[in-house]
């Protein structure tokens, strides 16, 4: 199931940018944050792949979406230029960002890959 984040729910499930200048992940299972807007068209093609995604990898990873346009300060903090932007976050180690509405072969290679999630 996908999450939507709020700033204050980013803070304490992912990543303080406040109180953190180097990356420190939050949360215990890896997981890809999905930044989008409502009026962008790539991200509704998006979304219901990564919640299928979510579903599949229950318990294995998690999907949390943030709103560009209602938290622009998060997306700030990673320069999130274009929409939709995926970042994936491994448990340990530094998250990579990817640009684009990923089609299902590729984002399950990368939760392979990058999250090493099987």
């Amino acid at each position: 199931m996908t999450e939507h984040l709020t700033k204050d729910e980013f803070i304490s499930k992912v990543f303080d940018y406040e109180k953190n200048k180097e990356w420190n992940y939050a949360g215990d299972l890896p997981a890809i944050v999905d930044f989008y807007a409502e009026w962008c068209g790539p991200c509704k093609m998006l979304s219901p792949v990564l919640e299928d995604l979510s579903k599949e990898f229950d318990g294995k990873l998690r999907v949390y979406k943030i709103d560009t346009d209602k938290e622009p300060e998060v997306s700030g903090v990673f320069g999130i230029q274009s929409v939709p932007t995926l970042l994936f976050i491994p448990a340990k180690g530094d998250p990579t960002m990817a640009m684009g509405a990923l089609p299902k072969p590729e984002l399950k290679k990368a939760i392979r890959e990058v999250l090493g999630v099987e």
